[in-house]
């Protein structure tokens, strides 16, 4: 399979392509969609033919005997990653947000705040609210396009109610991969205010050249008594249908805290998902995904010189995750009318900036992993939608 292929998403039940035109009014059969984080590549191929074998079996009941899906997952850390871990600190949820949700549940109570770095990505919010927590957001610094931590901020915003943060890193929006001195800092101001610290590194394996990403056992080793780690094949091998997820505790009680919660509510994996995961993290899925980051980086280029191009508008250089964060402020226009000319004028359907939270209310997030076509046709269209700025 080559990354340029053309796959026709529509009519296929793909919340990307056959909702655009619901939620951000772009005609499904003319508009591009760029918005929800989902590729338009097909998976690695073992991946493709682990659901064929399943298939071609026909008989679809309860998962069991999930030691090569747990070893899979060990040998992933442990080689794309450097961080070894045991089988037993491994919790399988139905999705990340998912394990967000579990993680508000067994962690905080009513009331209790819970911490994210805004702007960041906005089902954390959803979900802090939803449950009747206070969402408490610490602000990240734009500083000259990259974005940047002040602690001393965060300690101005943050509350003694607040009981848990919740990290992304890779972050989203922005692709920032956050340094050694960062993470450890954060790991640091988790301990200064005694909050459980949730690691969504959900875009881990998604780091462009120049890049390392660190994961937080390894950047502070000297607060797993507070971590709770969260990682996924959905995003790195674009099978997020399969609502899979691993939470993975090293702390004993922190585990067990969290495993009553999953009990109660009945939470298991679904037995594609586990199959999927276990062939993805693979020697096959390795080669796969260190082409796909090359040809991303491509797309990534490509989008960037175009967006540059257009005065007022500037791309964050993402050093993580295929999704483009677009400055607009510099046009001077209010977001409903840049929003209007990539939707209305362009056809494309992105994410508004404002629904990630403090911070987003000027920019909006195009989504990369497509074929480089349709980013050629899209840089092309919002050229000739702000054609009256240059």
């Amino acid at each position: 399979m080559s990354f340029d292929d053309i796959i026709d998403r529509r009519g296929t039940h793909s919340a990307k392509w056959d909702m655009m035109e619901k939620l951000y009014q772009v005609p499904g059969d003319t508009g591009i969609a760029m918005w929800v984080a989902d590729m338009d590549f097909r998976p690695p191929a073992c991946v493709q033919k682990a659901v064929e074998d399943m298939a071609a079996h026909g008989i679809y009941g309860y998962f069991g005997n999930d030691g090569d899906y747990l070893a899979a997952i060990q040998w992933w850390m442990d080689t794309r990653h450097n961080w070894k871990i045991e089988r037993d600190m491994i919790l399988t949820t139905h999705g990340l947000v998912n394990g967000t949700g579990l993680c508000v549940q067994a962690y905080t109570q009513p009331g209790d705040g819970v911490a994210v770095m805004a702007p960041v990505y906005h089902a954390f919010g959803r979900v802090i609210k939803t449950a009747g927590r206070r969402l408490v957001e610490l602000p990240l610094v734009n500083n000259a396009g990259r974005l940047e931590i002040d602690f001393d901020a965060w300690d101005r915003a943050i509350d003694p109610g607040t009981r848990m943060l919740i990290l992304c890193s890779p972050h989203n929006p922005g692709g920032r991969v956050w340094t050694q001195d960062e993470l450890r800092g954060i790991a640091d101001f988790a301990k200064k205010h005694d909050l459980i610290l949730v690691s969504d590194e959900i875009h881990q394996d998604l780091v462009f050249p120049g890049h390392k990403h660190i994961v937080m056992p390894n950047a502070a080793p000297d607060i797993l008594d507070r971590l709770v780690m969260m990682t996924a094949t959905t995003k790195t091998f674009n099978i997020a249908g399969s609502h899979t997820g691993n939470v993975i505790i090293p702390d004993i009680a922190l585990r067990k805290r969290f495993l009553g919660v999953m009990a109660a509510l009945g939470i298991s994996g679904n037995s594609f998902g586990l199959i999927m995961a276990t062939a993805a993290y693979s020697p096959e899925g390795a080669a796969w995904l260190d082409e796909l980051m090359v040809y991303l980086d491509g797309n990534r280029k490509i989008f960037d010189d175009g967006i540059a191009a257009i005065p007022g508008l500037a791309s964050m250089r993402l050093e993580a995750t295929y999704l483009a964060w677009v400055d607009f402020s510099g046009t001077g226009m209010a977001p409903a009318e840049f929003i209007a000319r990539v939707e209305q004028t362009a056809g494309i359907a992105a994410n508004h900036g404002a629904t990630f939270g403090a911070g987003g209310e000027n920019f909006m997030r195009f989504n990369l992993a497509t074929p480089r076509a349709l980013i050629i046709d899209a840089v092309e269209r919002l050229q000739r939608a702000f054609a009256d700025l240059q």
